[in-house]
């Protein structure tokens, strides 16, 4: 009779409590049937697990009411789930939201590729200046911010099924306008269109595989297969502008049968990904409730969340502007300082492209095993080197092997802020941070590119090498001044 009443007390007291009660009883063997083999392995109380165990040698009932109070802080509250980390291929689903995402980066990077080697014809076909022609560049931002603004509102509405349809639904219809080759001002429009999509996916998927086990791998390659279609972009629409004499917009023919392959892909398999399911995987992190319509607010005002977030924005500025600066101007360059031929000068942009894609893969299985923070740190060194064999040494070959070099290393650089982010951010933050910071570093590949295009109409495409090296200093000191990540997250 005395033990059923004991029990019906402790089933009515706090866990907090039927701990501290239950370890009288039991001694530091454990609850519940689980063992606590020592100091630091953990008690699990229900689907909770306490970090602190008893010491051993220790008598649970001398616990002094600090030692207690310093537990429950610790234990988390009863209700909270604690959420297992997705794998690549855990849920099988997964496989093919992969598959999707990876494809739709092709996309975005046969987009961002193509402005470089197409330069010179639009400023034939349309015949304007550098300033002029470096709108094209300046064009992507406008949609990148509109995307900045929505997506956490199109994630609250719609769940990823709303950005596996709107952003190659976007793609569709800027490829379509610009097949047309309309008249200038439309064609800035409708590159602003195409930014508005890529904007969508970098946020949206990035955050998602952020947040898998093994994000640093996975990252690797969602950012080559941006690499591959940045590779293969060049190659296609110089080859056919300049070996088969096709005018500049027919490369967007082949761009329209692209994003409406994406279209398909990622509408079937993101389909069941509604809002209900994007709040209920907010939900399963612990300490997390409903998604808040302020979470853009919260990430760029709150003090401690505010410093990471637009550090990760201003590191990416300078990374994508340098990216998007390098392969868009590098052709001109090649062409005009470098006197090489038109077919030759495309190529050049490739090999930087495809360095892009092999840095990218390779170093991201180098990176989480020497520590985000220092690998990016070691990659950064080499690539000011290499900028500056680019600039002082003046020969063709030379600079396409230091061009090349210089994708190589740069290439984990995106992937590893974002990863970055994620550790030091909150889930439910991380599309709000993560689609703020892709805007932000997307008005790095509109601005700085259009800011270099405004000072070579001045004096010359050469200012094109300084200037990179300037942002590539600029970017080592932003990742040495973002916070210190533990070991554990590290």
């Amino acid at each position: 009779m005395m033990a059923t009443n004991t029990s019906t007390e402790l089933q009515e007291l706090p866990p907090q409590q039927q701990f501290a009660n239950e370890a009288n009883q039991n001694g530091v063997n454990g609850i519940n049937g689980d063992a606590n083999d020592g100091w630091g392995k953990g008690v699990r109380l229900g689907d909770n697990v306490m970090k602190d165990g008893t010491p051993p040698g220790d008598n649970p009932s001398r616990i002094s009411s600090e030692s207690l109070a310093e537990r429950d802080q610790d234990l988390p509250h009863p209700t909270t789930t604690t959420e297992v980390l997705q794998r690549w291929n855990h849920p099988r689903s997964n496989i093919a939201r992969l598959a999707a995402a990876f494809w739709a980066f092709i996309v975005a990077g046969a987009n961002d590729a193509a402005y470089g080697p197409l330069i010179p014809y639009l400023e034939e076909y349309y015949n304007l200046s550098y300033l002029v022609v470096s709108l094209v560049f300046l064009s992507p931002f406008i949609g990148y911010t509109l995307s900045a603004l929505c997506n956490n509102y199109v994630h609250l509405w719609w769940g990823q099924r709303g950005v596996a349809l709107i952003s190659p639904s976007a793609h569709l219809a800027a490829y379509i306008i610009i097949a047309c080759h309309p008249p200038y001002p439309v064609l800035v429009v409708a590159f602003s269109l195409a930014g508005f999509g890529n904007g969508l996916v970098d946020a949206a998927w990035n955050a998602w595989i952020g947040n898998m086990a093994r994000a640093d791998e996975i990252l690797g390659f969602l950012h080559g297969f941006y690499g591959v279609g940045a590779v293969v972009s060049p190659l296609i629409a110089t080859s056919m502008i300049t070996r088969l004499g096709q005018p500049w917009w027919a490369y967007y023919y082949l761009m329209i049968g692209l994003a409406g392959i994406e279209l398909v892909t990622s509408a079937a398999a993101f389909w069941p990904q509604n809002a209900q399911a994007y709040r209920d995987s907010l939900s399963r992190s612990a300490g997390v409730g409903e998604p808040q319509k302020g979470a853009l607010r919260e990430v760029l005002f709150k003090k401690g969340y505010a410093r990471v977030a637009w550090l990760i924005s201003i590191f990416l500025l300078c990374y994508v502007g340098a990216e998007v600066a390098i392969g868009g101007w590098i052709v001109k360059f090649m062409m005009e300082i470098r006197n090489a031929p038109g077919f030759e000068s495309g190529m050049s942009a490739m090999g930087f492209w495809l360095g892009l894609v092999v840095g990218r893969v390779i170093l991201g299985f180098v990176t989480p095993k020497l520590g985000v923070k220092l690998a990016v740190t070691i990659y950064l060194i080499p690539v000011m080197a290499l900028q500056l064999v680019f600039w002082l040494v003046p020969q063709f070959y030379v600079s396409v092997v230091a061009v090349a070099l210089q994708g190589f290393f740069i290439g984990p650089l995106f992937p590893a802020a974002i990863v970055v982010a994620t550790k030091l951010l909150p889930k439910h933050l991380h599309v709000s941070a993560i689609g703020f910071a892709a805007a932000f570093g997307g008005s790095g590949a509109a601005v700085l590119p259009f800011a270099i295009g405004a000072i070579a109409q001045a004096k010359g495409v050469w200012v094109l090498q300084p200037i990179i090296l300037a942002l590539f200093a600029v970017l080592l000191l932003l990742w040495l001044c973002l916070p210190r990540l533990n070991k554990k997250r590290d």
